[in-house]
């Protein structure tokens, strides 16, 4: 009897012992579950690279941060693999695309998230999976490995400082609509807090609007309300978050016989944007350099997928997270003054692609021709 309890204890020992050794082992290659990377290398290649983006009626988006990111991508690791998919504005889409990245076991995510708060469970299970997440342009919450975007409340800033420059004296008499971004953009809540820090006590809000989704025909009719609230008179100047909500603005104003337009502000320097300014409908846009942007998300994804640590710059903290790495890129203010020396120097527009026959007399006397 105590020989048949021995060989039962020696055999449940070896049992645990090899349960233990390889949970250990599934560990080792899983990762730490905080979706860190380092360590050991997990591949040399090829590798699997998630690119979740968020919606595809902002021009940038398919324009440039695909293409650009790929590219980056390609060069790093030529047998890489990209898995595409956009999400179309819907939270609900993305949740369901990351889950999928999670089931292929990709190798890493880069992350713009549609909203940055109801992904975090995603975002967790990518991680718990041994995923790296790099979020991109917006932090999203949950464990992110790394975050590259522009200084977010340094953009605001560029903005209201543009805006009141032009205004000049008007400032202290007049008044101006504020049309900021969409509330689940934890961007769009940087630009406000930076825009406000330049405006506020500077010029009176008279209106002041959370825009959903960005979508330029909600800001077309909360612009076309300010001005039936405030009088087409008494608008001296419009705070736009982005250029496509700029064009909503200033078709409301059209509209609406205002003339001369006021200034209105933009983001992104998309095309219709920049063409715009030329024409003396928009004011100015922010300048965000694509590149260096969507180089540092390819970079950080790529080296965590290979279990190495990101190079970044600094550190930002989240809702759900402390001193996550980070790049952060200075933005830059545009006007028909500087377009030749930053959009068309930089190669994002060609003068032929900005100056087409409808914008051909304003770019020469923009001194684009």
């Amino acid at each position: 009897m105590n020989t048949q309890l021995r060989r039962a204890a020696v055999a449940m020992a070896a049992t645990a012992m090899a349960v233990s050794l390889a949970a250990c082992g599934s560990a080792k290659e899983a990762g730490d579950g905080n979706g860190s990377g380092g360590g050991e290398k997990k591949k040399d290649g090829p590798l699997t690279i998630g690119l979740l983006l968020p919606e595809d009626q902002t021009a940038r988006y398919e324009n440039f941060d695909k293409p650009l990111i790929e590219a980056k991508i390609k060069e790093l690791c030529p047998d890489c693999k990209v898995s595409y998919v956009n999400a179309k504005e819907d939270a609900s889409t993305q949740q369901q695309q990351m889950n999928s990245m999670v089931t292929k076991k990709v190798d890493a995510i880069i992350l713009d998230a549609v909203d940055a708060k109801s992904i975090a469970g995603s975002v967790k299970k990518a991680a718990d999976a041994g995923i790296p997440v790099v979020a991109y342009d917006r932090l999203a919450e949950g464990p992110i490995s790394a975050y590259t975007s522009f200084d977010n409340e340094k953009v605001g800033q560029v903005q209201g400082e543009a805006l009141l420059e032009k205004l000049g004296d008007k400032a202290k008499d007049g008044q101006i609509v504020m049309m900021n971004g969409s509330p689940t953009d934890p961007n769009a809540a940087q630009f406000k807090k930076g825009a406000k820090s330049v405006l506020d006590g500077n010029v009176k809000v008279g209106k002041s609007y959370d825009t959903t989704g960005w979508k330029p025909e909600e800001a077309n009719k909360n612009m076309s309300g300010a001005i039936a609230s405030l009088g087409k008179k008494n608008i001296v100047g419009v705070y736009s978050a982005n250029d496509g909500m700029a064009g909503g603005i200033i078709t409301a104003l059209k509209s609406a016989g205002v003339d001369p337009l006021p200034p209105v502000t933009g983001q992104d320097a998309e095309l219709a944007g920049v063409q715009r300014i030329v024409s003396g409908e928009q004011f100015m846009t922010v300048y965000k350099p694509f590149k260096p942007e969507a180089h540092a998300a390819a970079e950080m994804a790529v080296a965590l997928a290979r279990g190495e640590d990101p190079k970044t710059e600094t550190t930002v903290d989240s809702a759900t997270a402390k001193d996550v790495p980070a790049t952060l890129i200075e933005p830059i203010a545009v006007t028909v003054d500087n377009l030749k020396d930053t959009v068309v120097k930089d190669g994002l527009y060609t003068v032929e692609e900005i100056c087409t026959p409808e914008y051909e007399k304003a770019c020469e006397k923009a001194g684009l021709k």
